[in-house]
């Protein structure tokens, strides 16, 4: 009687490994109601679609034949440039962002703060105006050594072309809410994660790689994957500053044939479709690094499995 209650106590003793806990699909059974939404949905689908396809004040025919023009694909490579251009650069100036904003020296972090606020607090298109009129306000700058004569004068209306300023602009802007992203990762991490990895005696550099950064990535990812999306829709803000990007290639032709809708239609189906692709690989990153967290976090993987309960190694060796 004995063993069977200590046997018992035993079992029910084991740790259940969160990864079968998460994997375990529920079955809920179908009710009325899931039947009526079903079916609501599918009326208003099929709704939208009758009247796109009936419809032929669409011109679907004019559509498809500027879907592929070359003046829609230089546009839409433009577009991509500075998708690129401006997330790339704007994260790493959202991570120097962040570090100042973490610091505890308080002109480092009130200057970080400041700049955070004044970008997030203006509009991005204001943002971008501004800096292609930056000329008005300083006109020539020198670049060179401070009080030594050795400069080198720079027109500035010069070099801020449409496309400069447009970069310029959205890096800037794009820095102040990576920023925040990348800060809420690293405050995720608890207090107790520093704190070990510094009792094991690791530099700075070797707690951020090895410790800090896999654990803030599950965090940073998703929302770092919705500024990529939103930073692609907010290159067509450029387009006021003559940028040939997938929007003003669209208003160029539609300003020659009066076709307003059918090209509308081309340059939204085409920001969709690279929405639709940018969403596969951020879901993808995401998996990756939410399993591989589970995978540190996680003593064994099934109860059943030996060693399952026992103690995790805290030696330096485990954690690199």
């Amino acid at each position: 009687m004995s063993t069977e209650m200590i046997e018992t106590t035993t079992t029910r003793s084991r740790p259940v490994s969160p990864l079968l806990a998460e994997e375990k699909k529920r079955i809920t059974p179908k009710r009325p109601r899931d039947y009526v939404a079903w079916a609501v949905a599918i009326v208003i689908v099929a709704a939208l679609v009758w009247t796109a396809v009936t419809n032929e004040n669409y011109r679907w025919p004019v559509v498809f034949s500027y879907f592929t023009t070359r003046t829609i694909l230089n546009g839409l490579l433009v577009t991509l440039l500075l998708t690129v251009a401006s997330m790339g650069l704007g994260t790493l100036l959202g991570l120097v962002l962040a570090v100042m904003r973490m610091s505890h020296q308080r002109p480092i972090s009130g200057l970080a703060q400041l700049y955070i606020t004044f970008f997030r607090g203006t509009p991005v298109l204001v943002q971008l105006v501004f800096w292609f009129n930056i000329a008005a306000l300083y006109p020539h700058l020198s670049i060179g050594i401070p009080f030594t004569d050795v400069s080198t004068p720079v027109d500035v209306n010069a070099i801020m072309t449409p496309m400069t300023a447009a970069i310029v602009g959205l890096t800037l802007n794009q820095a102040a809410y990576m920023s925040e992203i990348i800060r809420g990762g690293f405050a995720s991490v608890s207090r107790g994660q520093h704190e070990a990895a510094e009792s094991l005696g690791m530099s700075a550099f070797t707690k951020l790689r090895h410790v800090i950064i896999p654990q803030t990535m599950p965090a940073i990812i998703p929302a770092t994957g919705n500024q990529v999306i939103g930073m692609l829709k907010e290159t067509s803000l450029v387009s006021v500053l003559g940028v040939a990007d997938l929007l003003q290639s669209a208003q160029a032709i539609y300003a020659r044939n009066f076709q307003t809708i059918p090209l509308l239609i081309v340059a939204s189906l085409w920001y969709l479709i690279m929405t639709l692709v940018l969403s596969v690989p951020q879901s993808m990153i995401e998996r990756r690094f939410s399993r591989s967290t589970r995978a540190r976090l996680t003593p064994a993987a099934t109860a059943g499995e030996p060693g399952a309960g026992q103690s995790v190694a805290t030696t330096r060796e485990s954690l690199l």
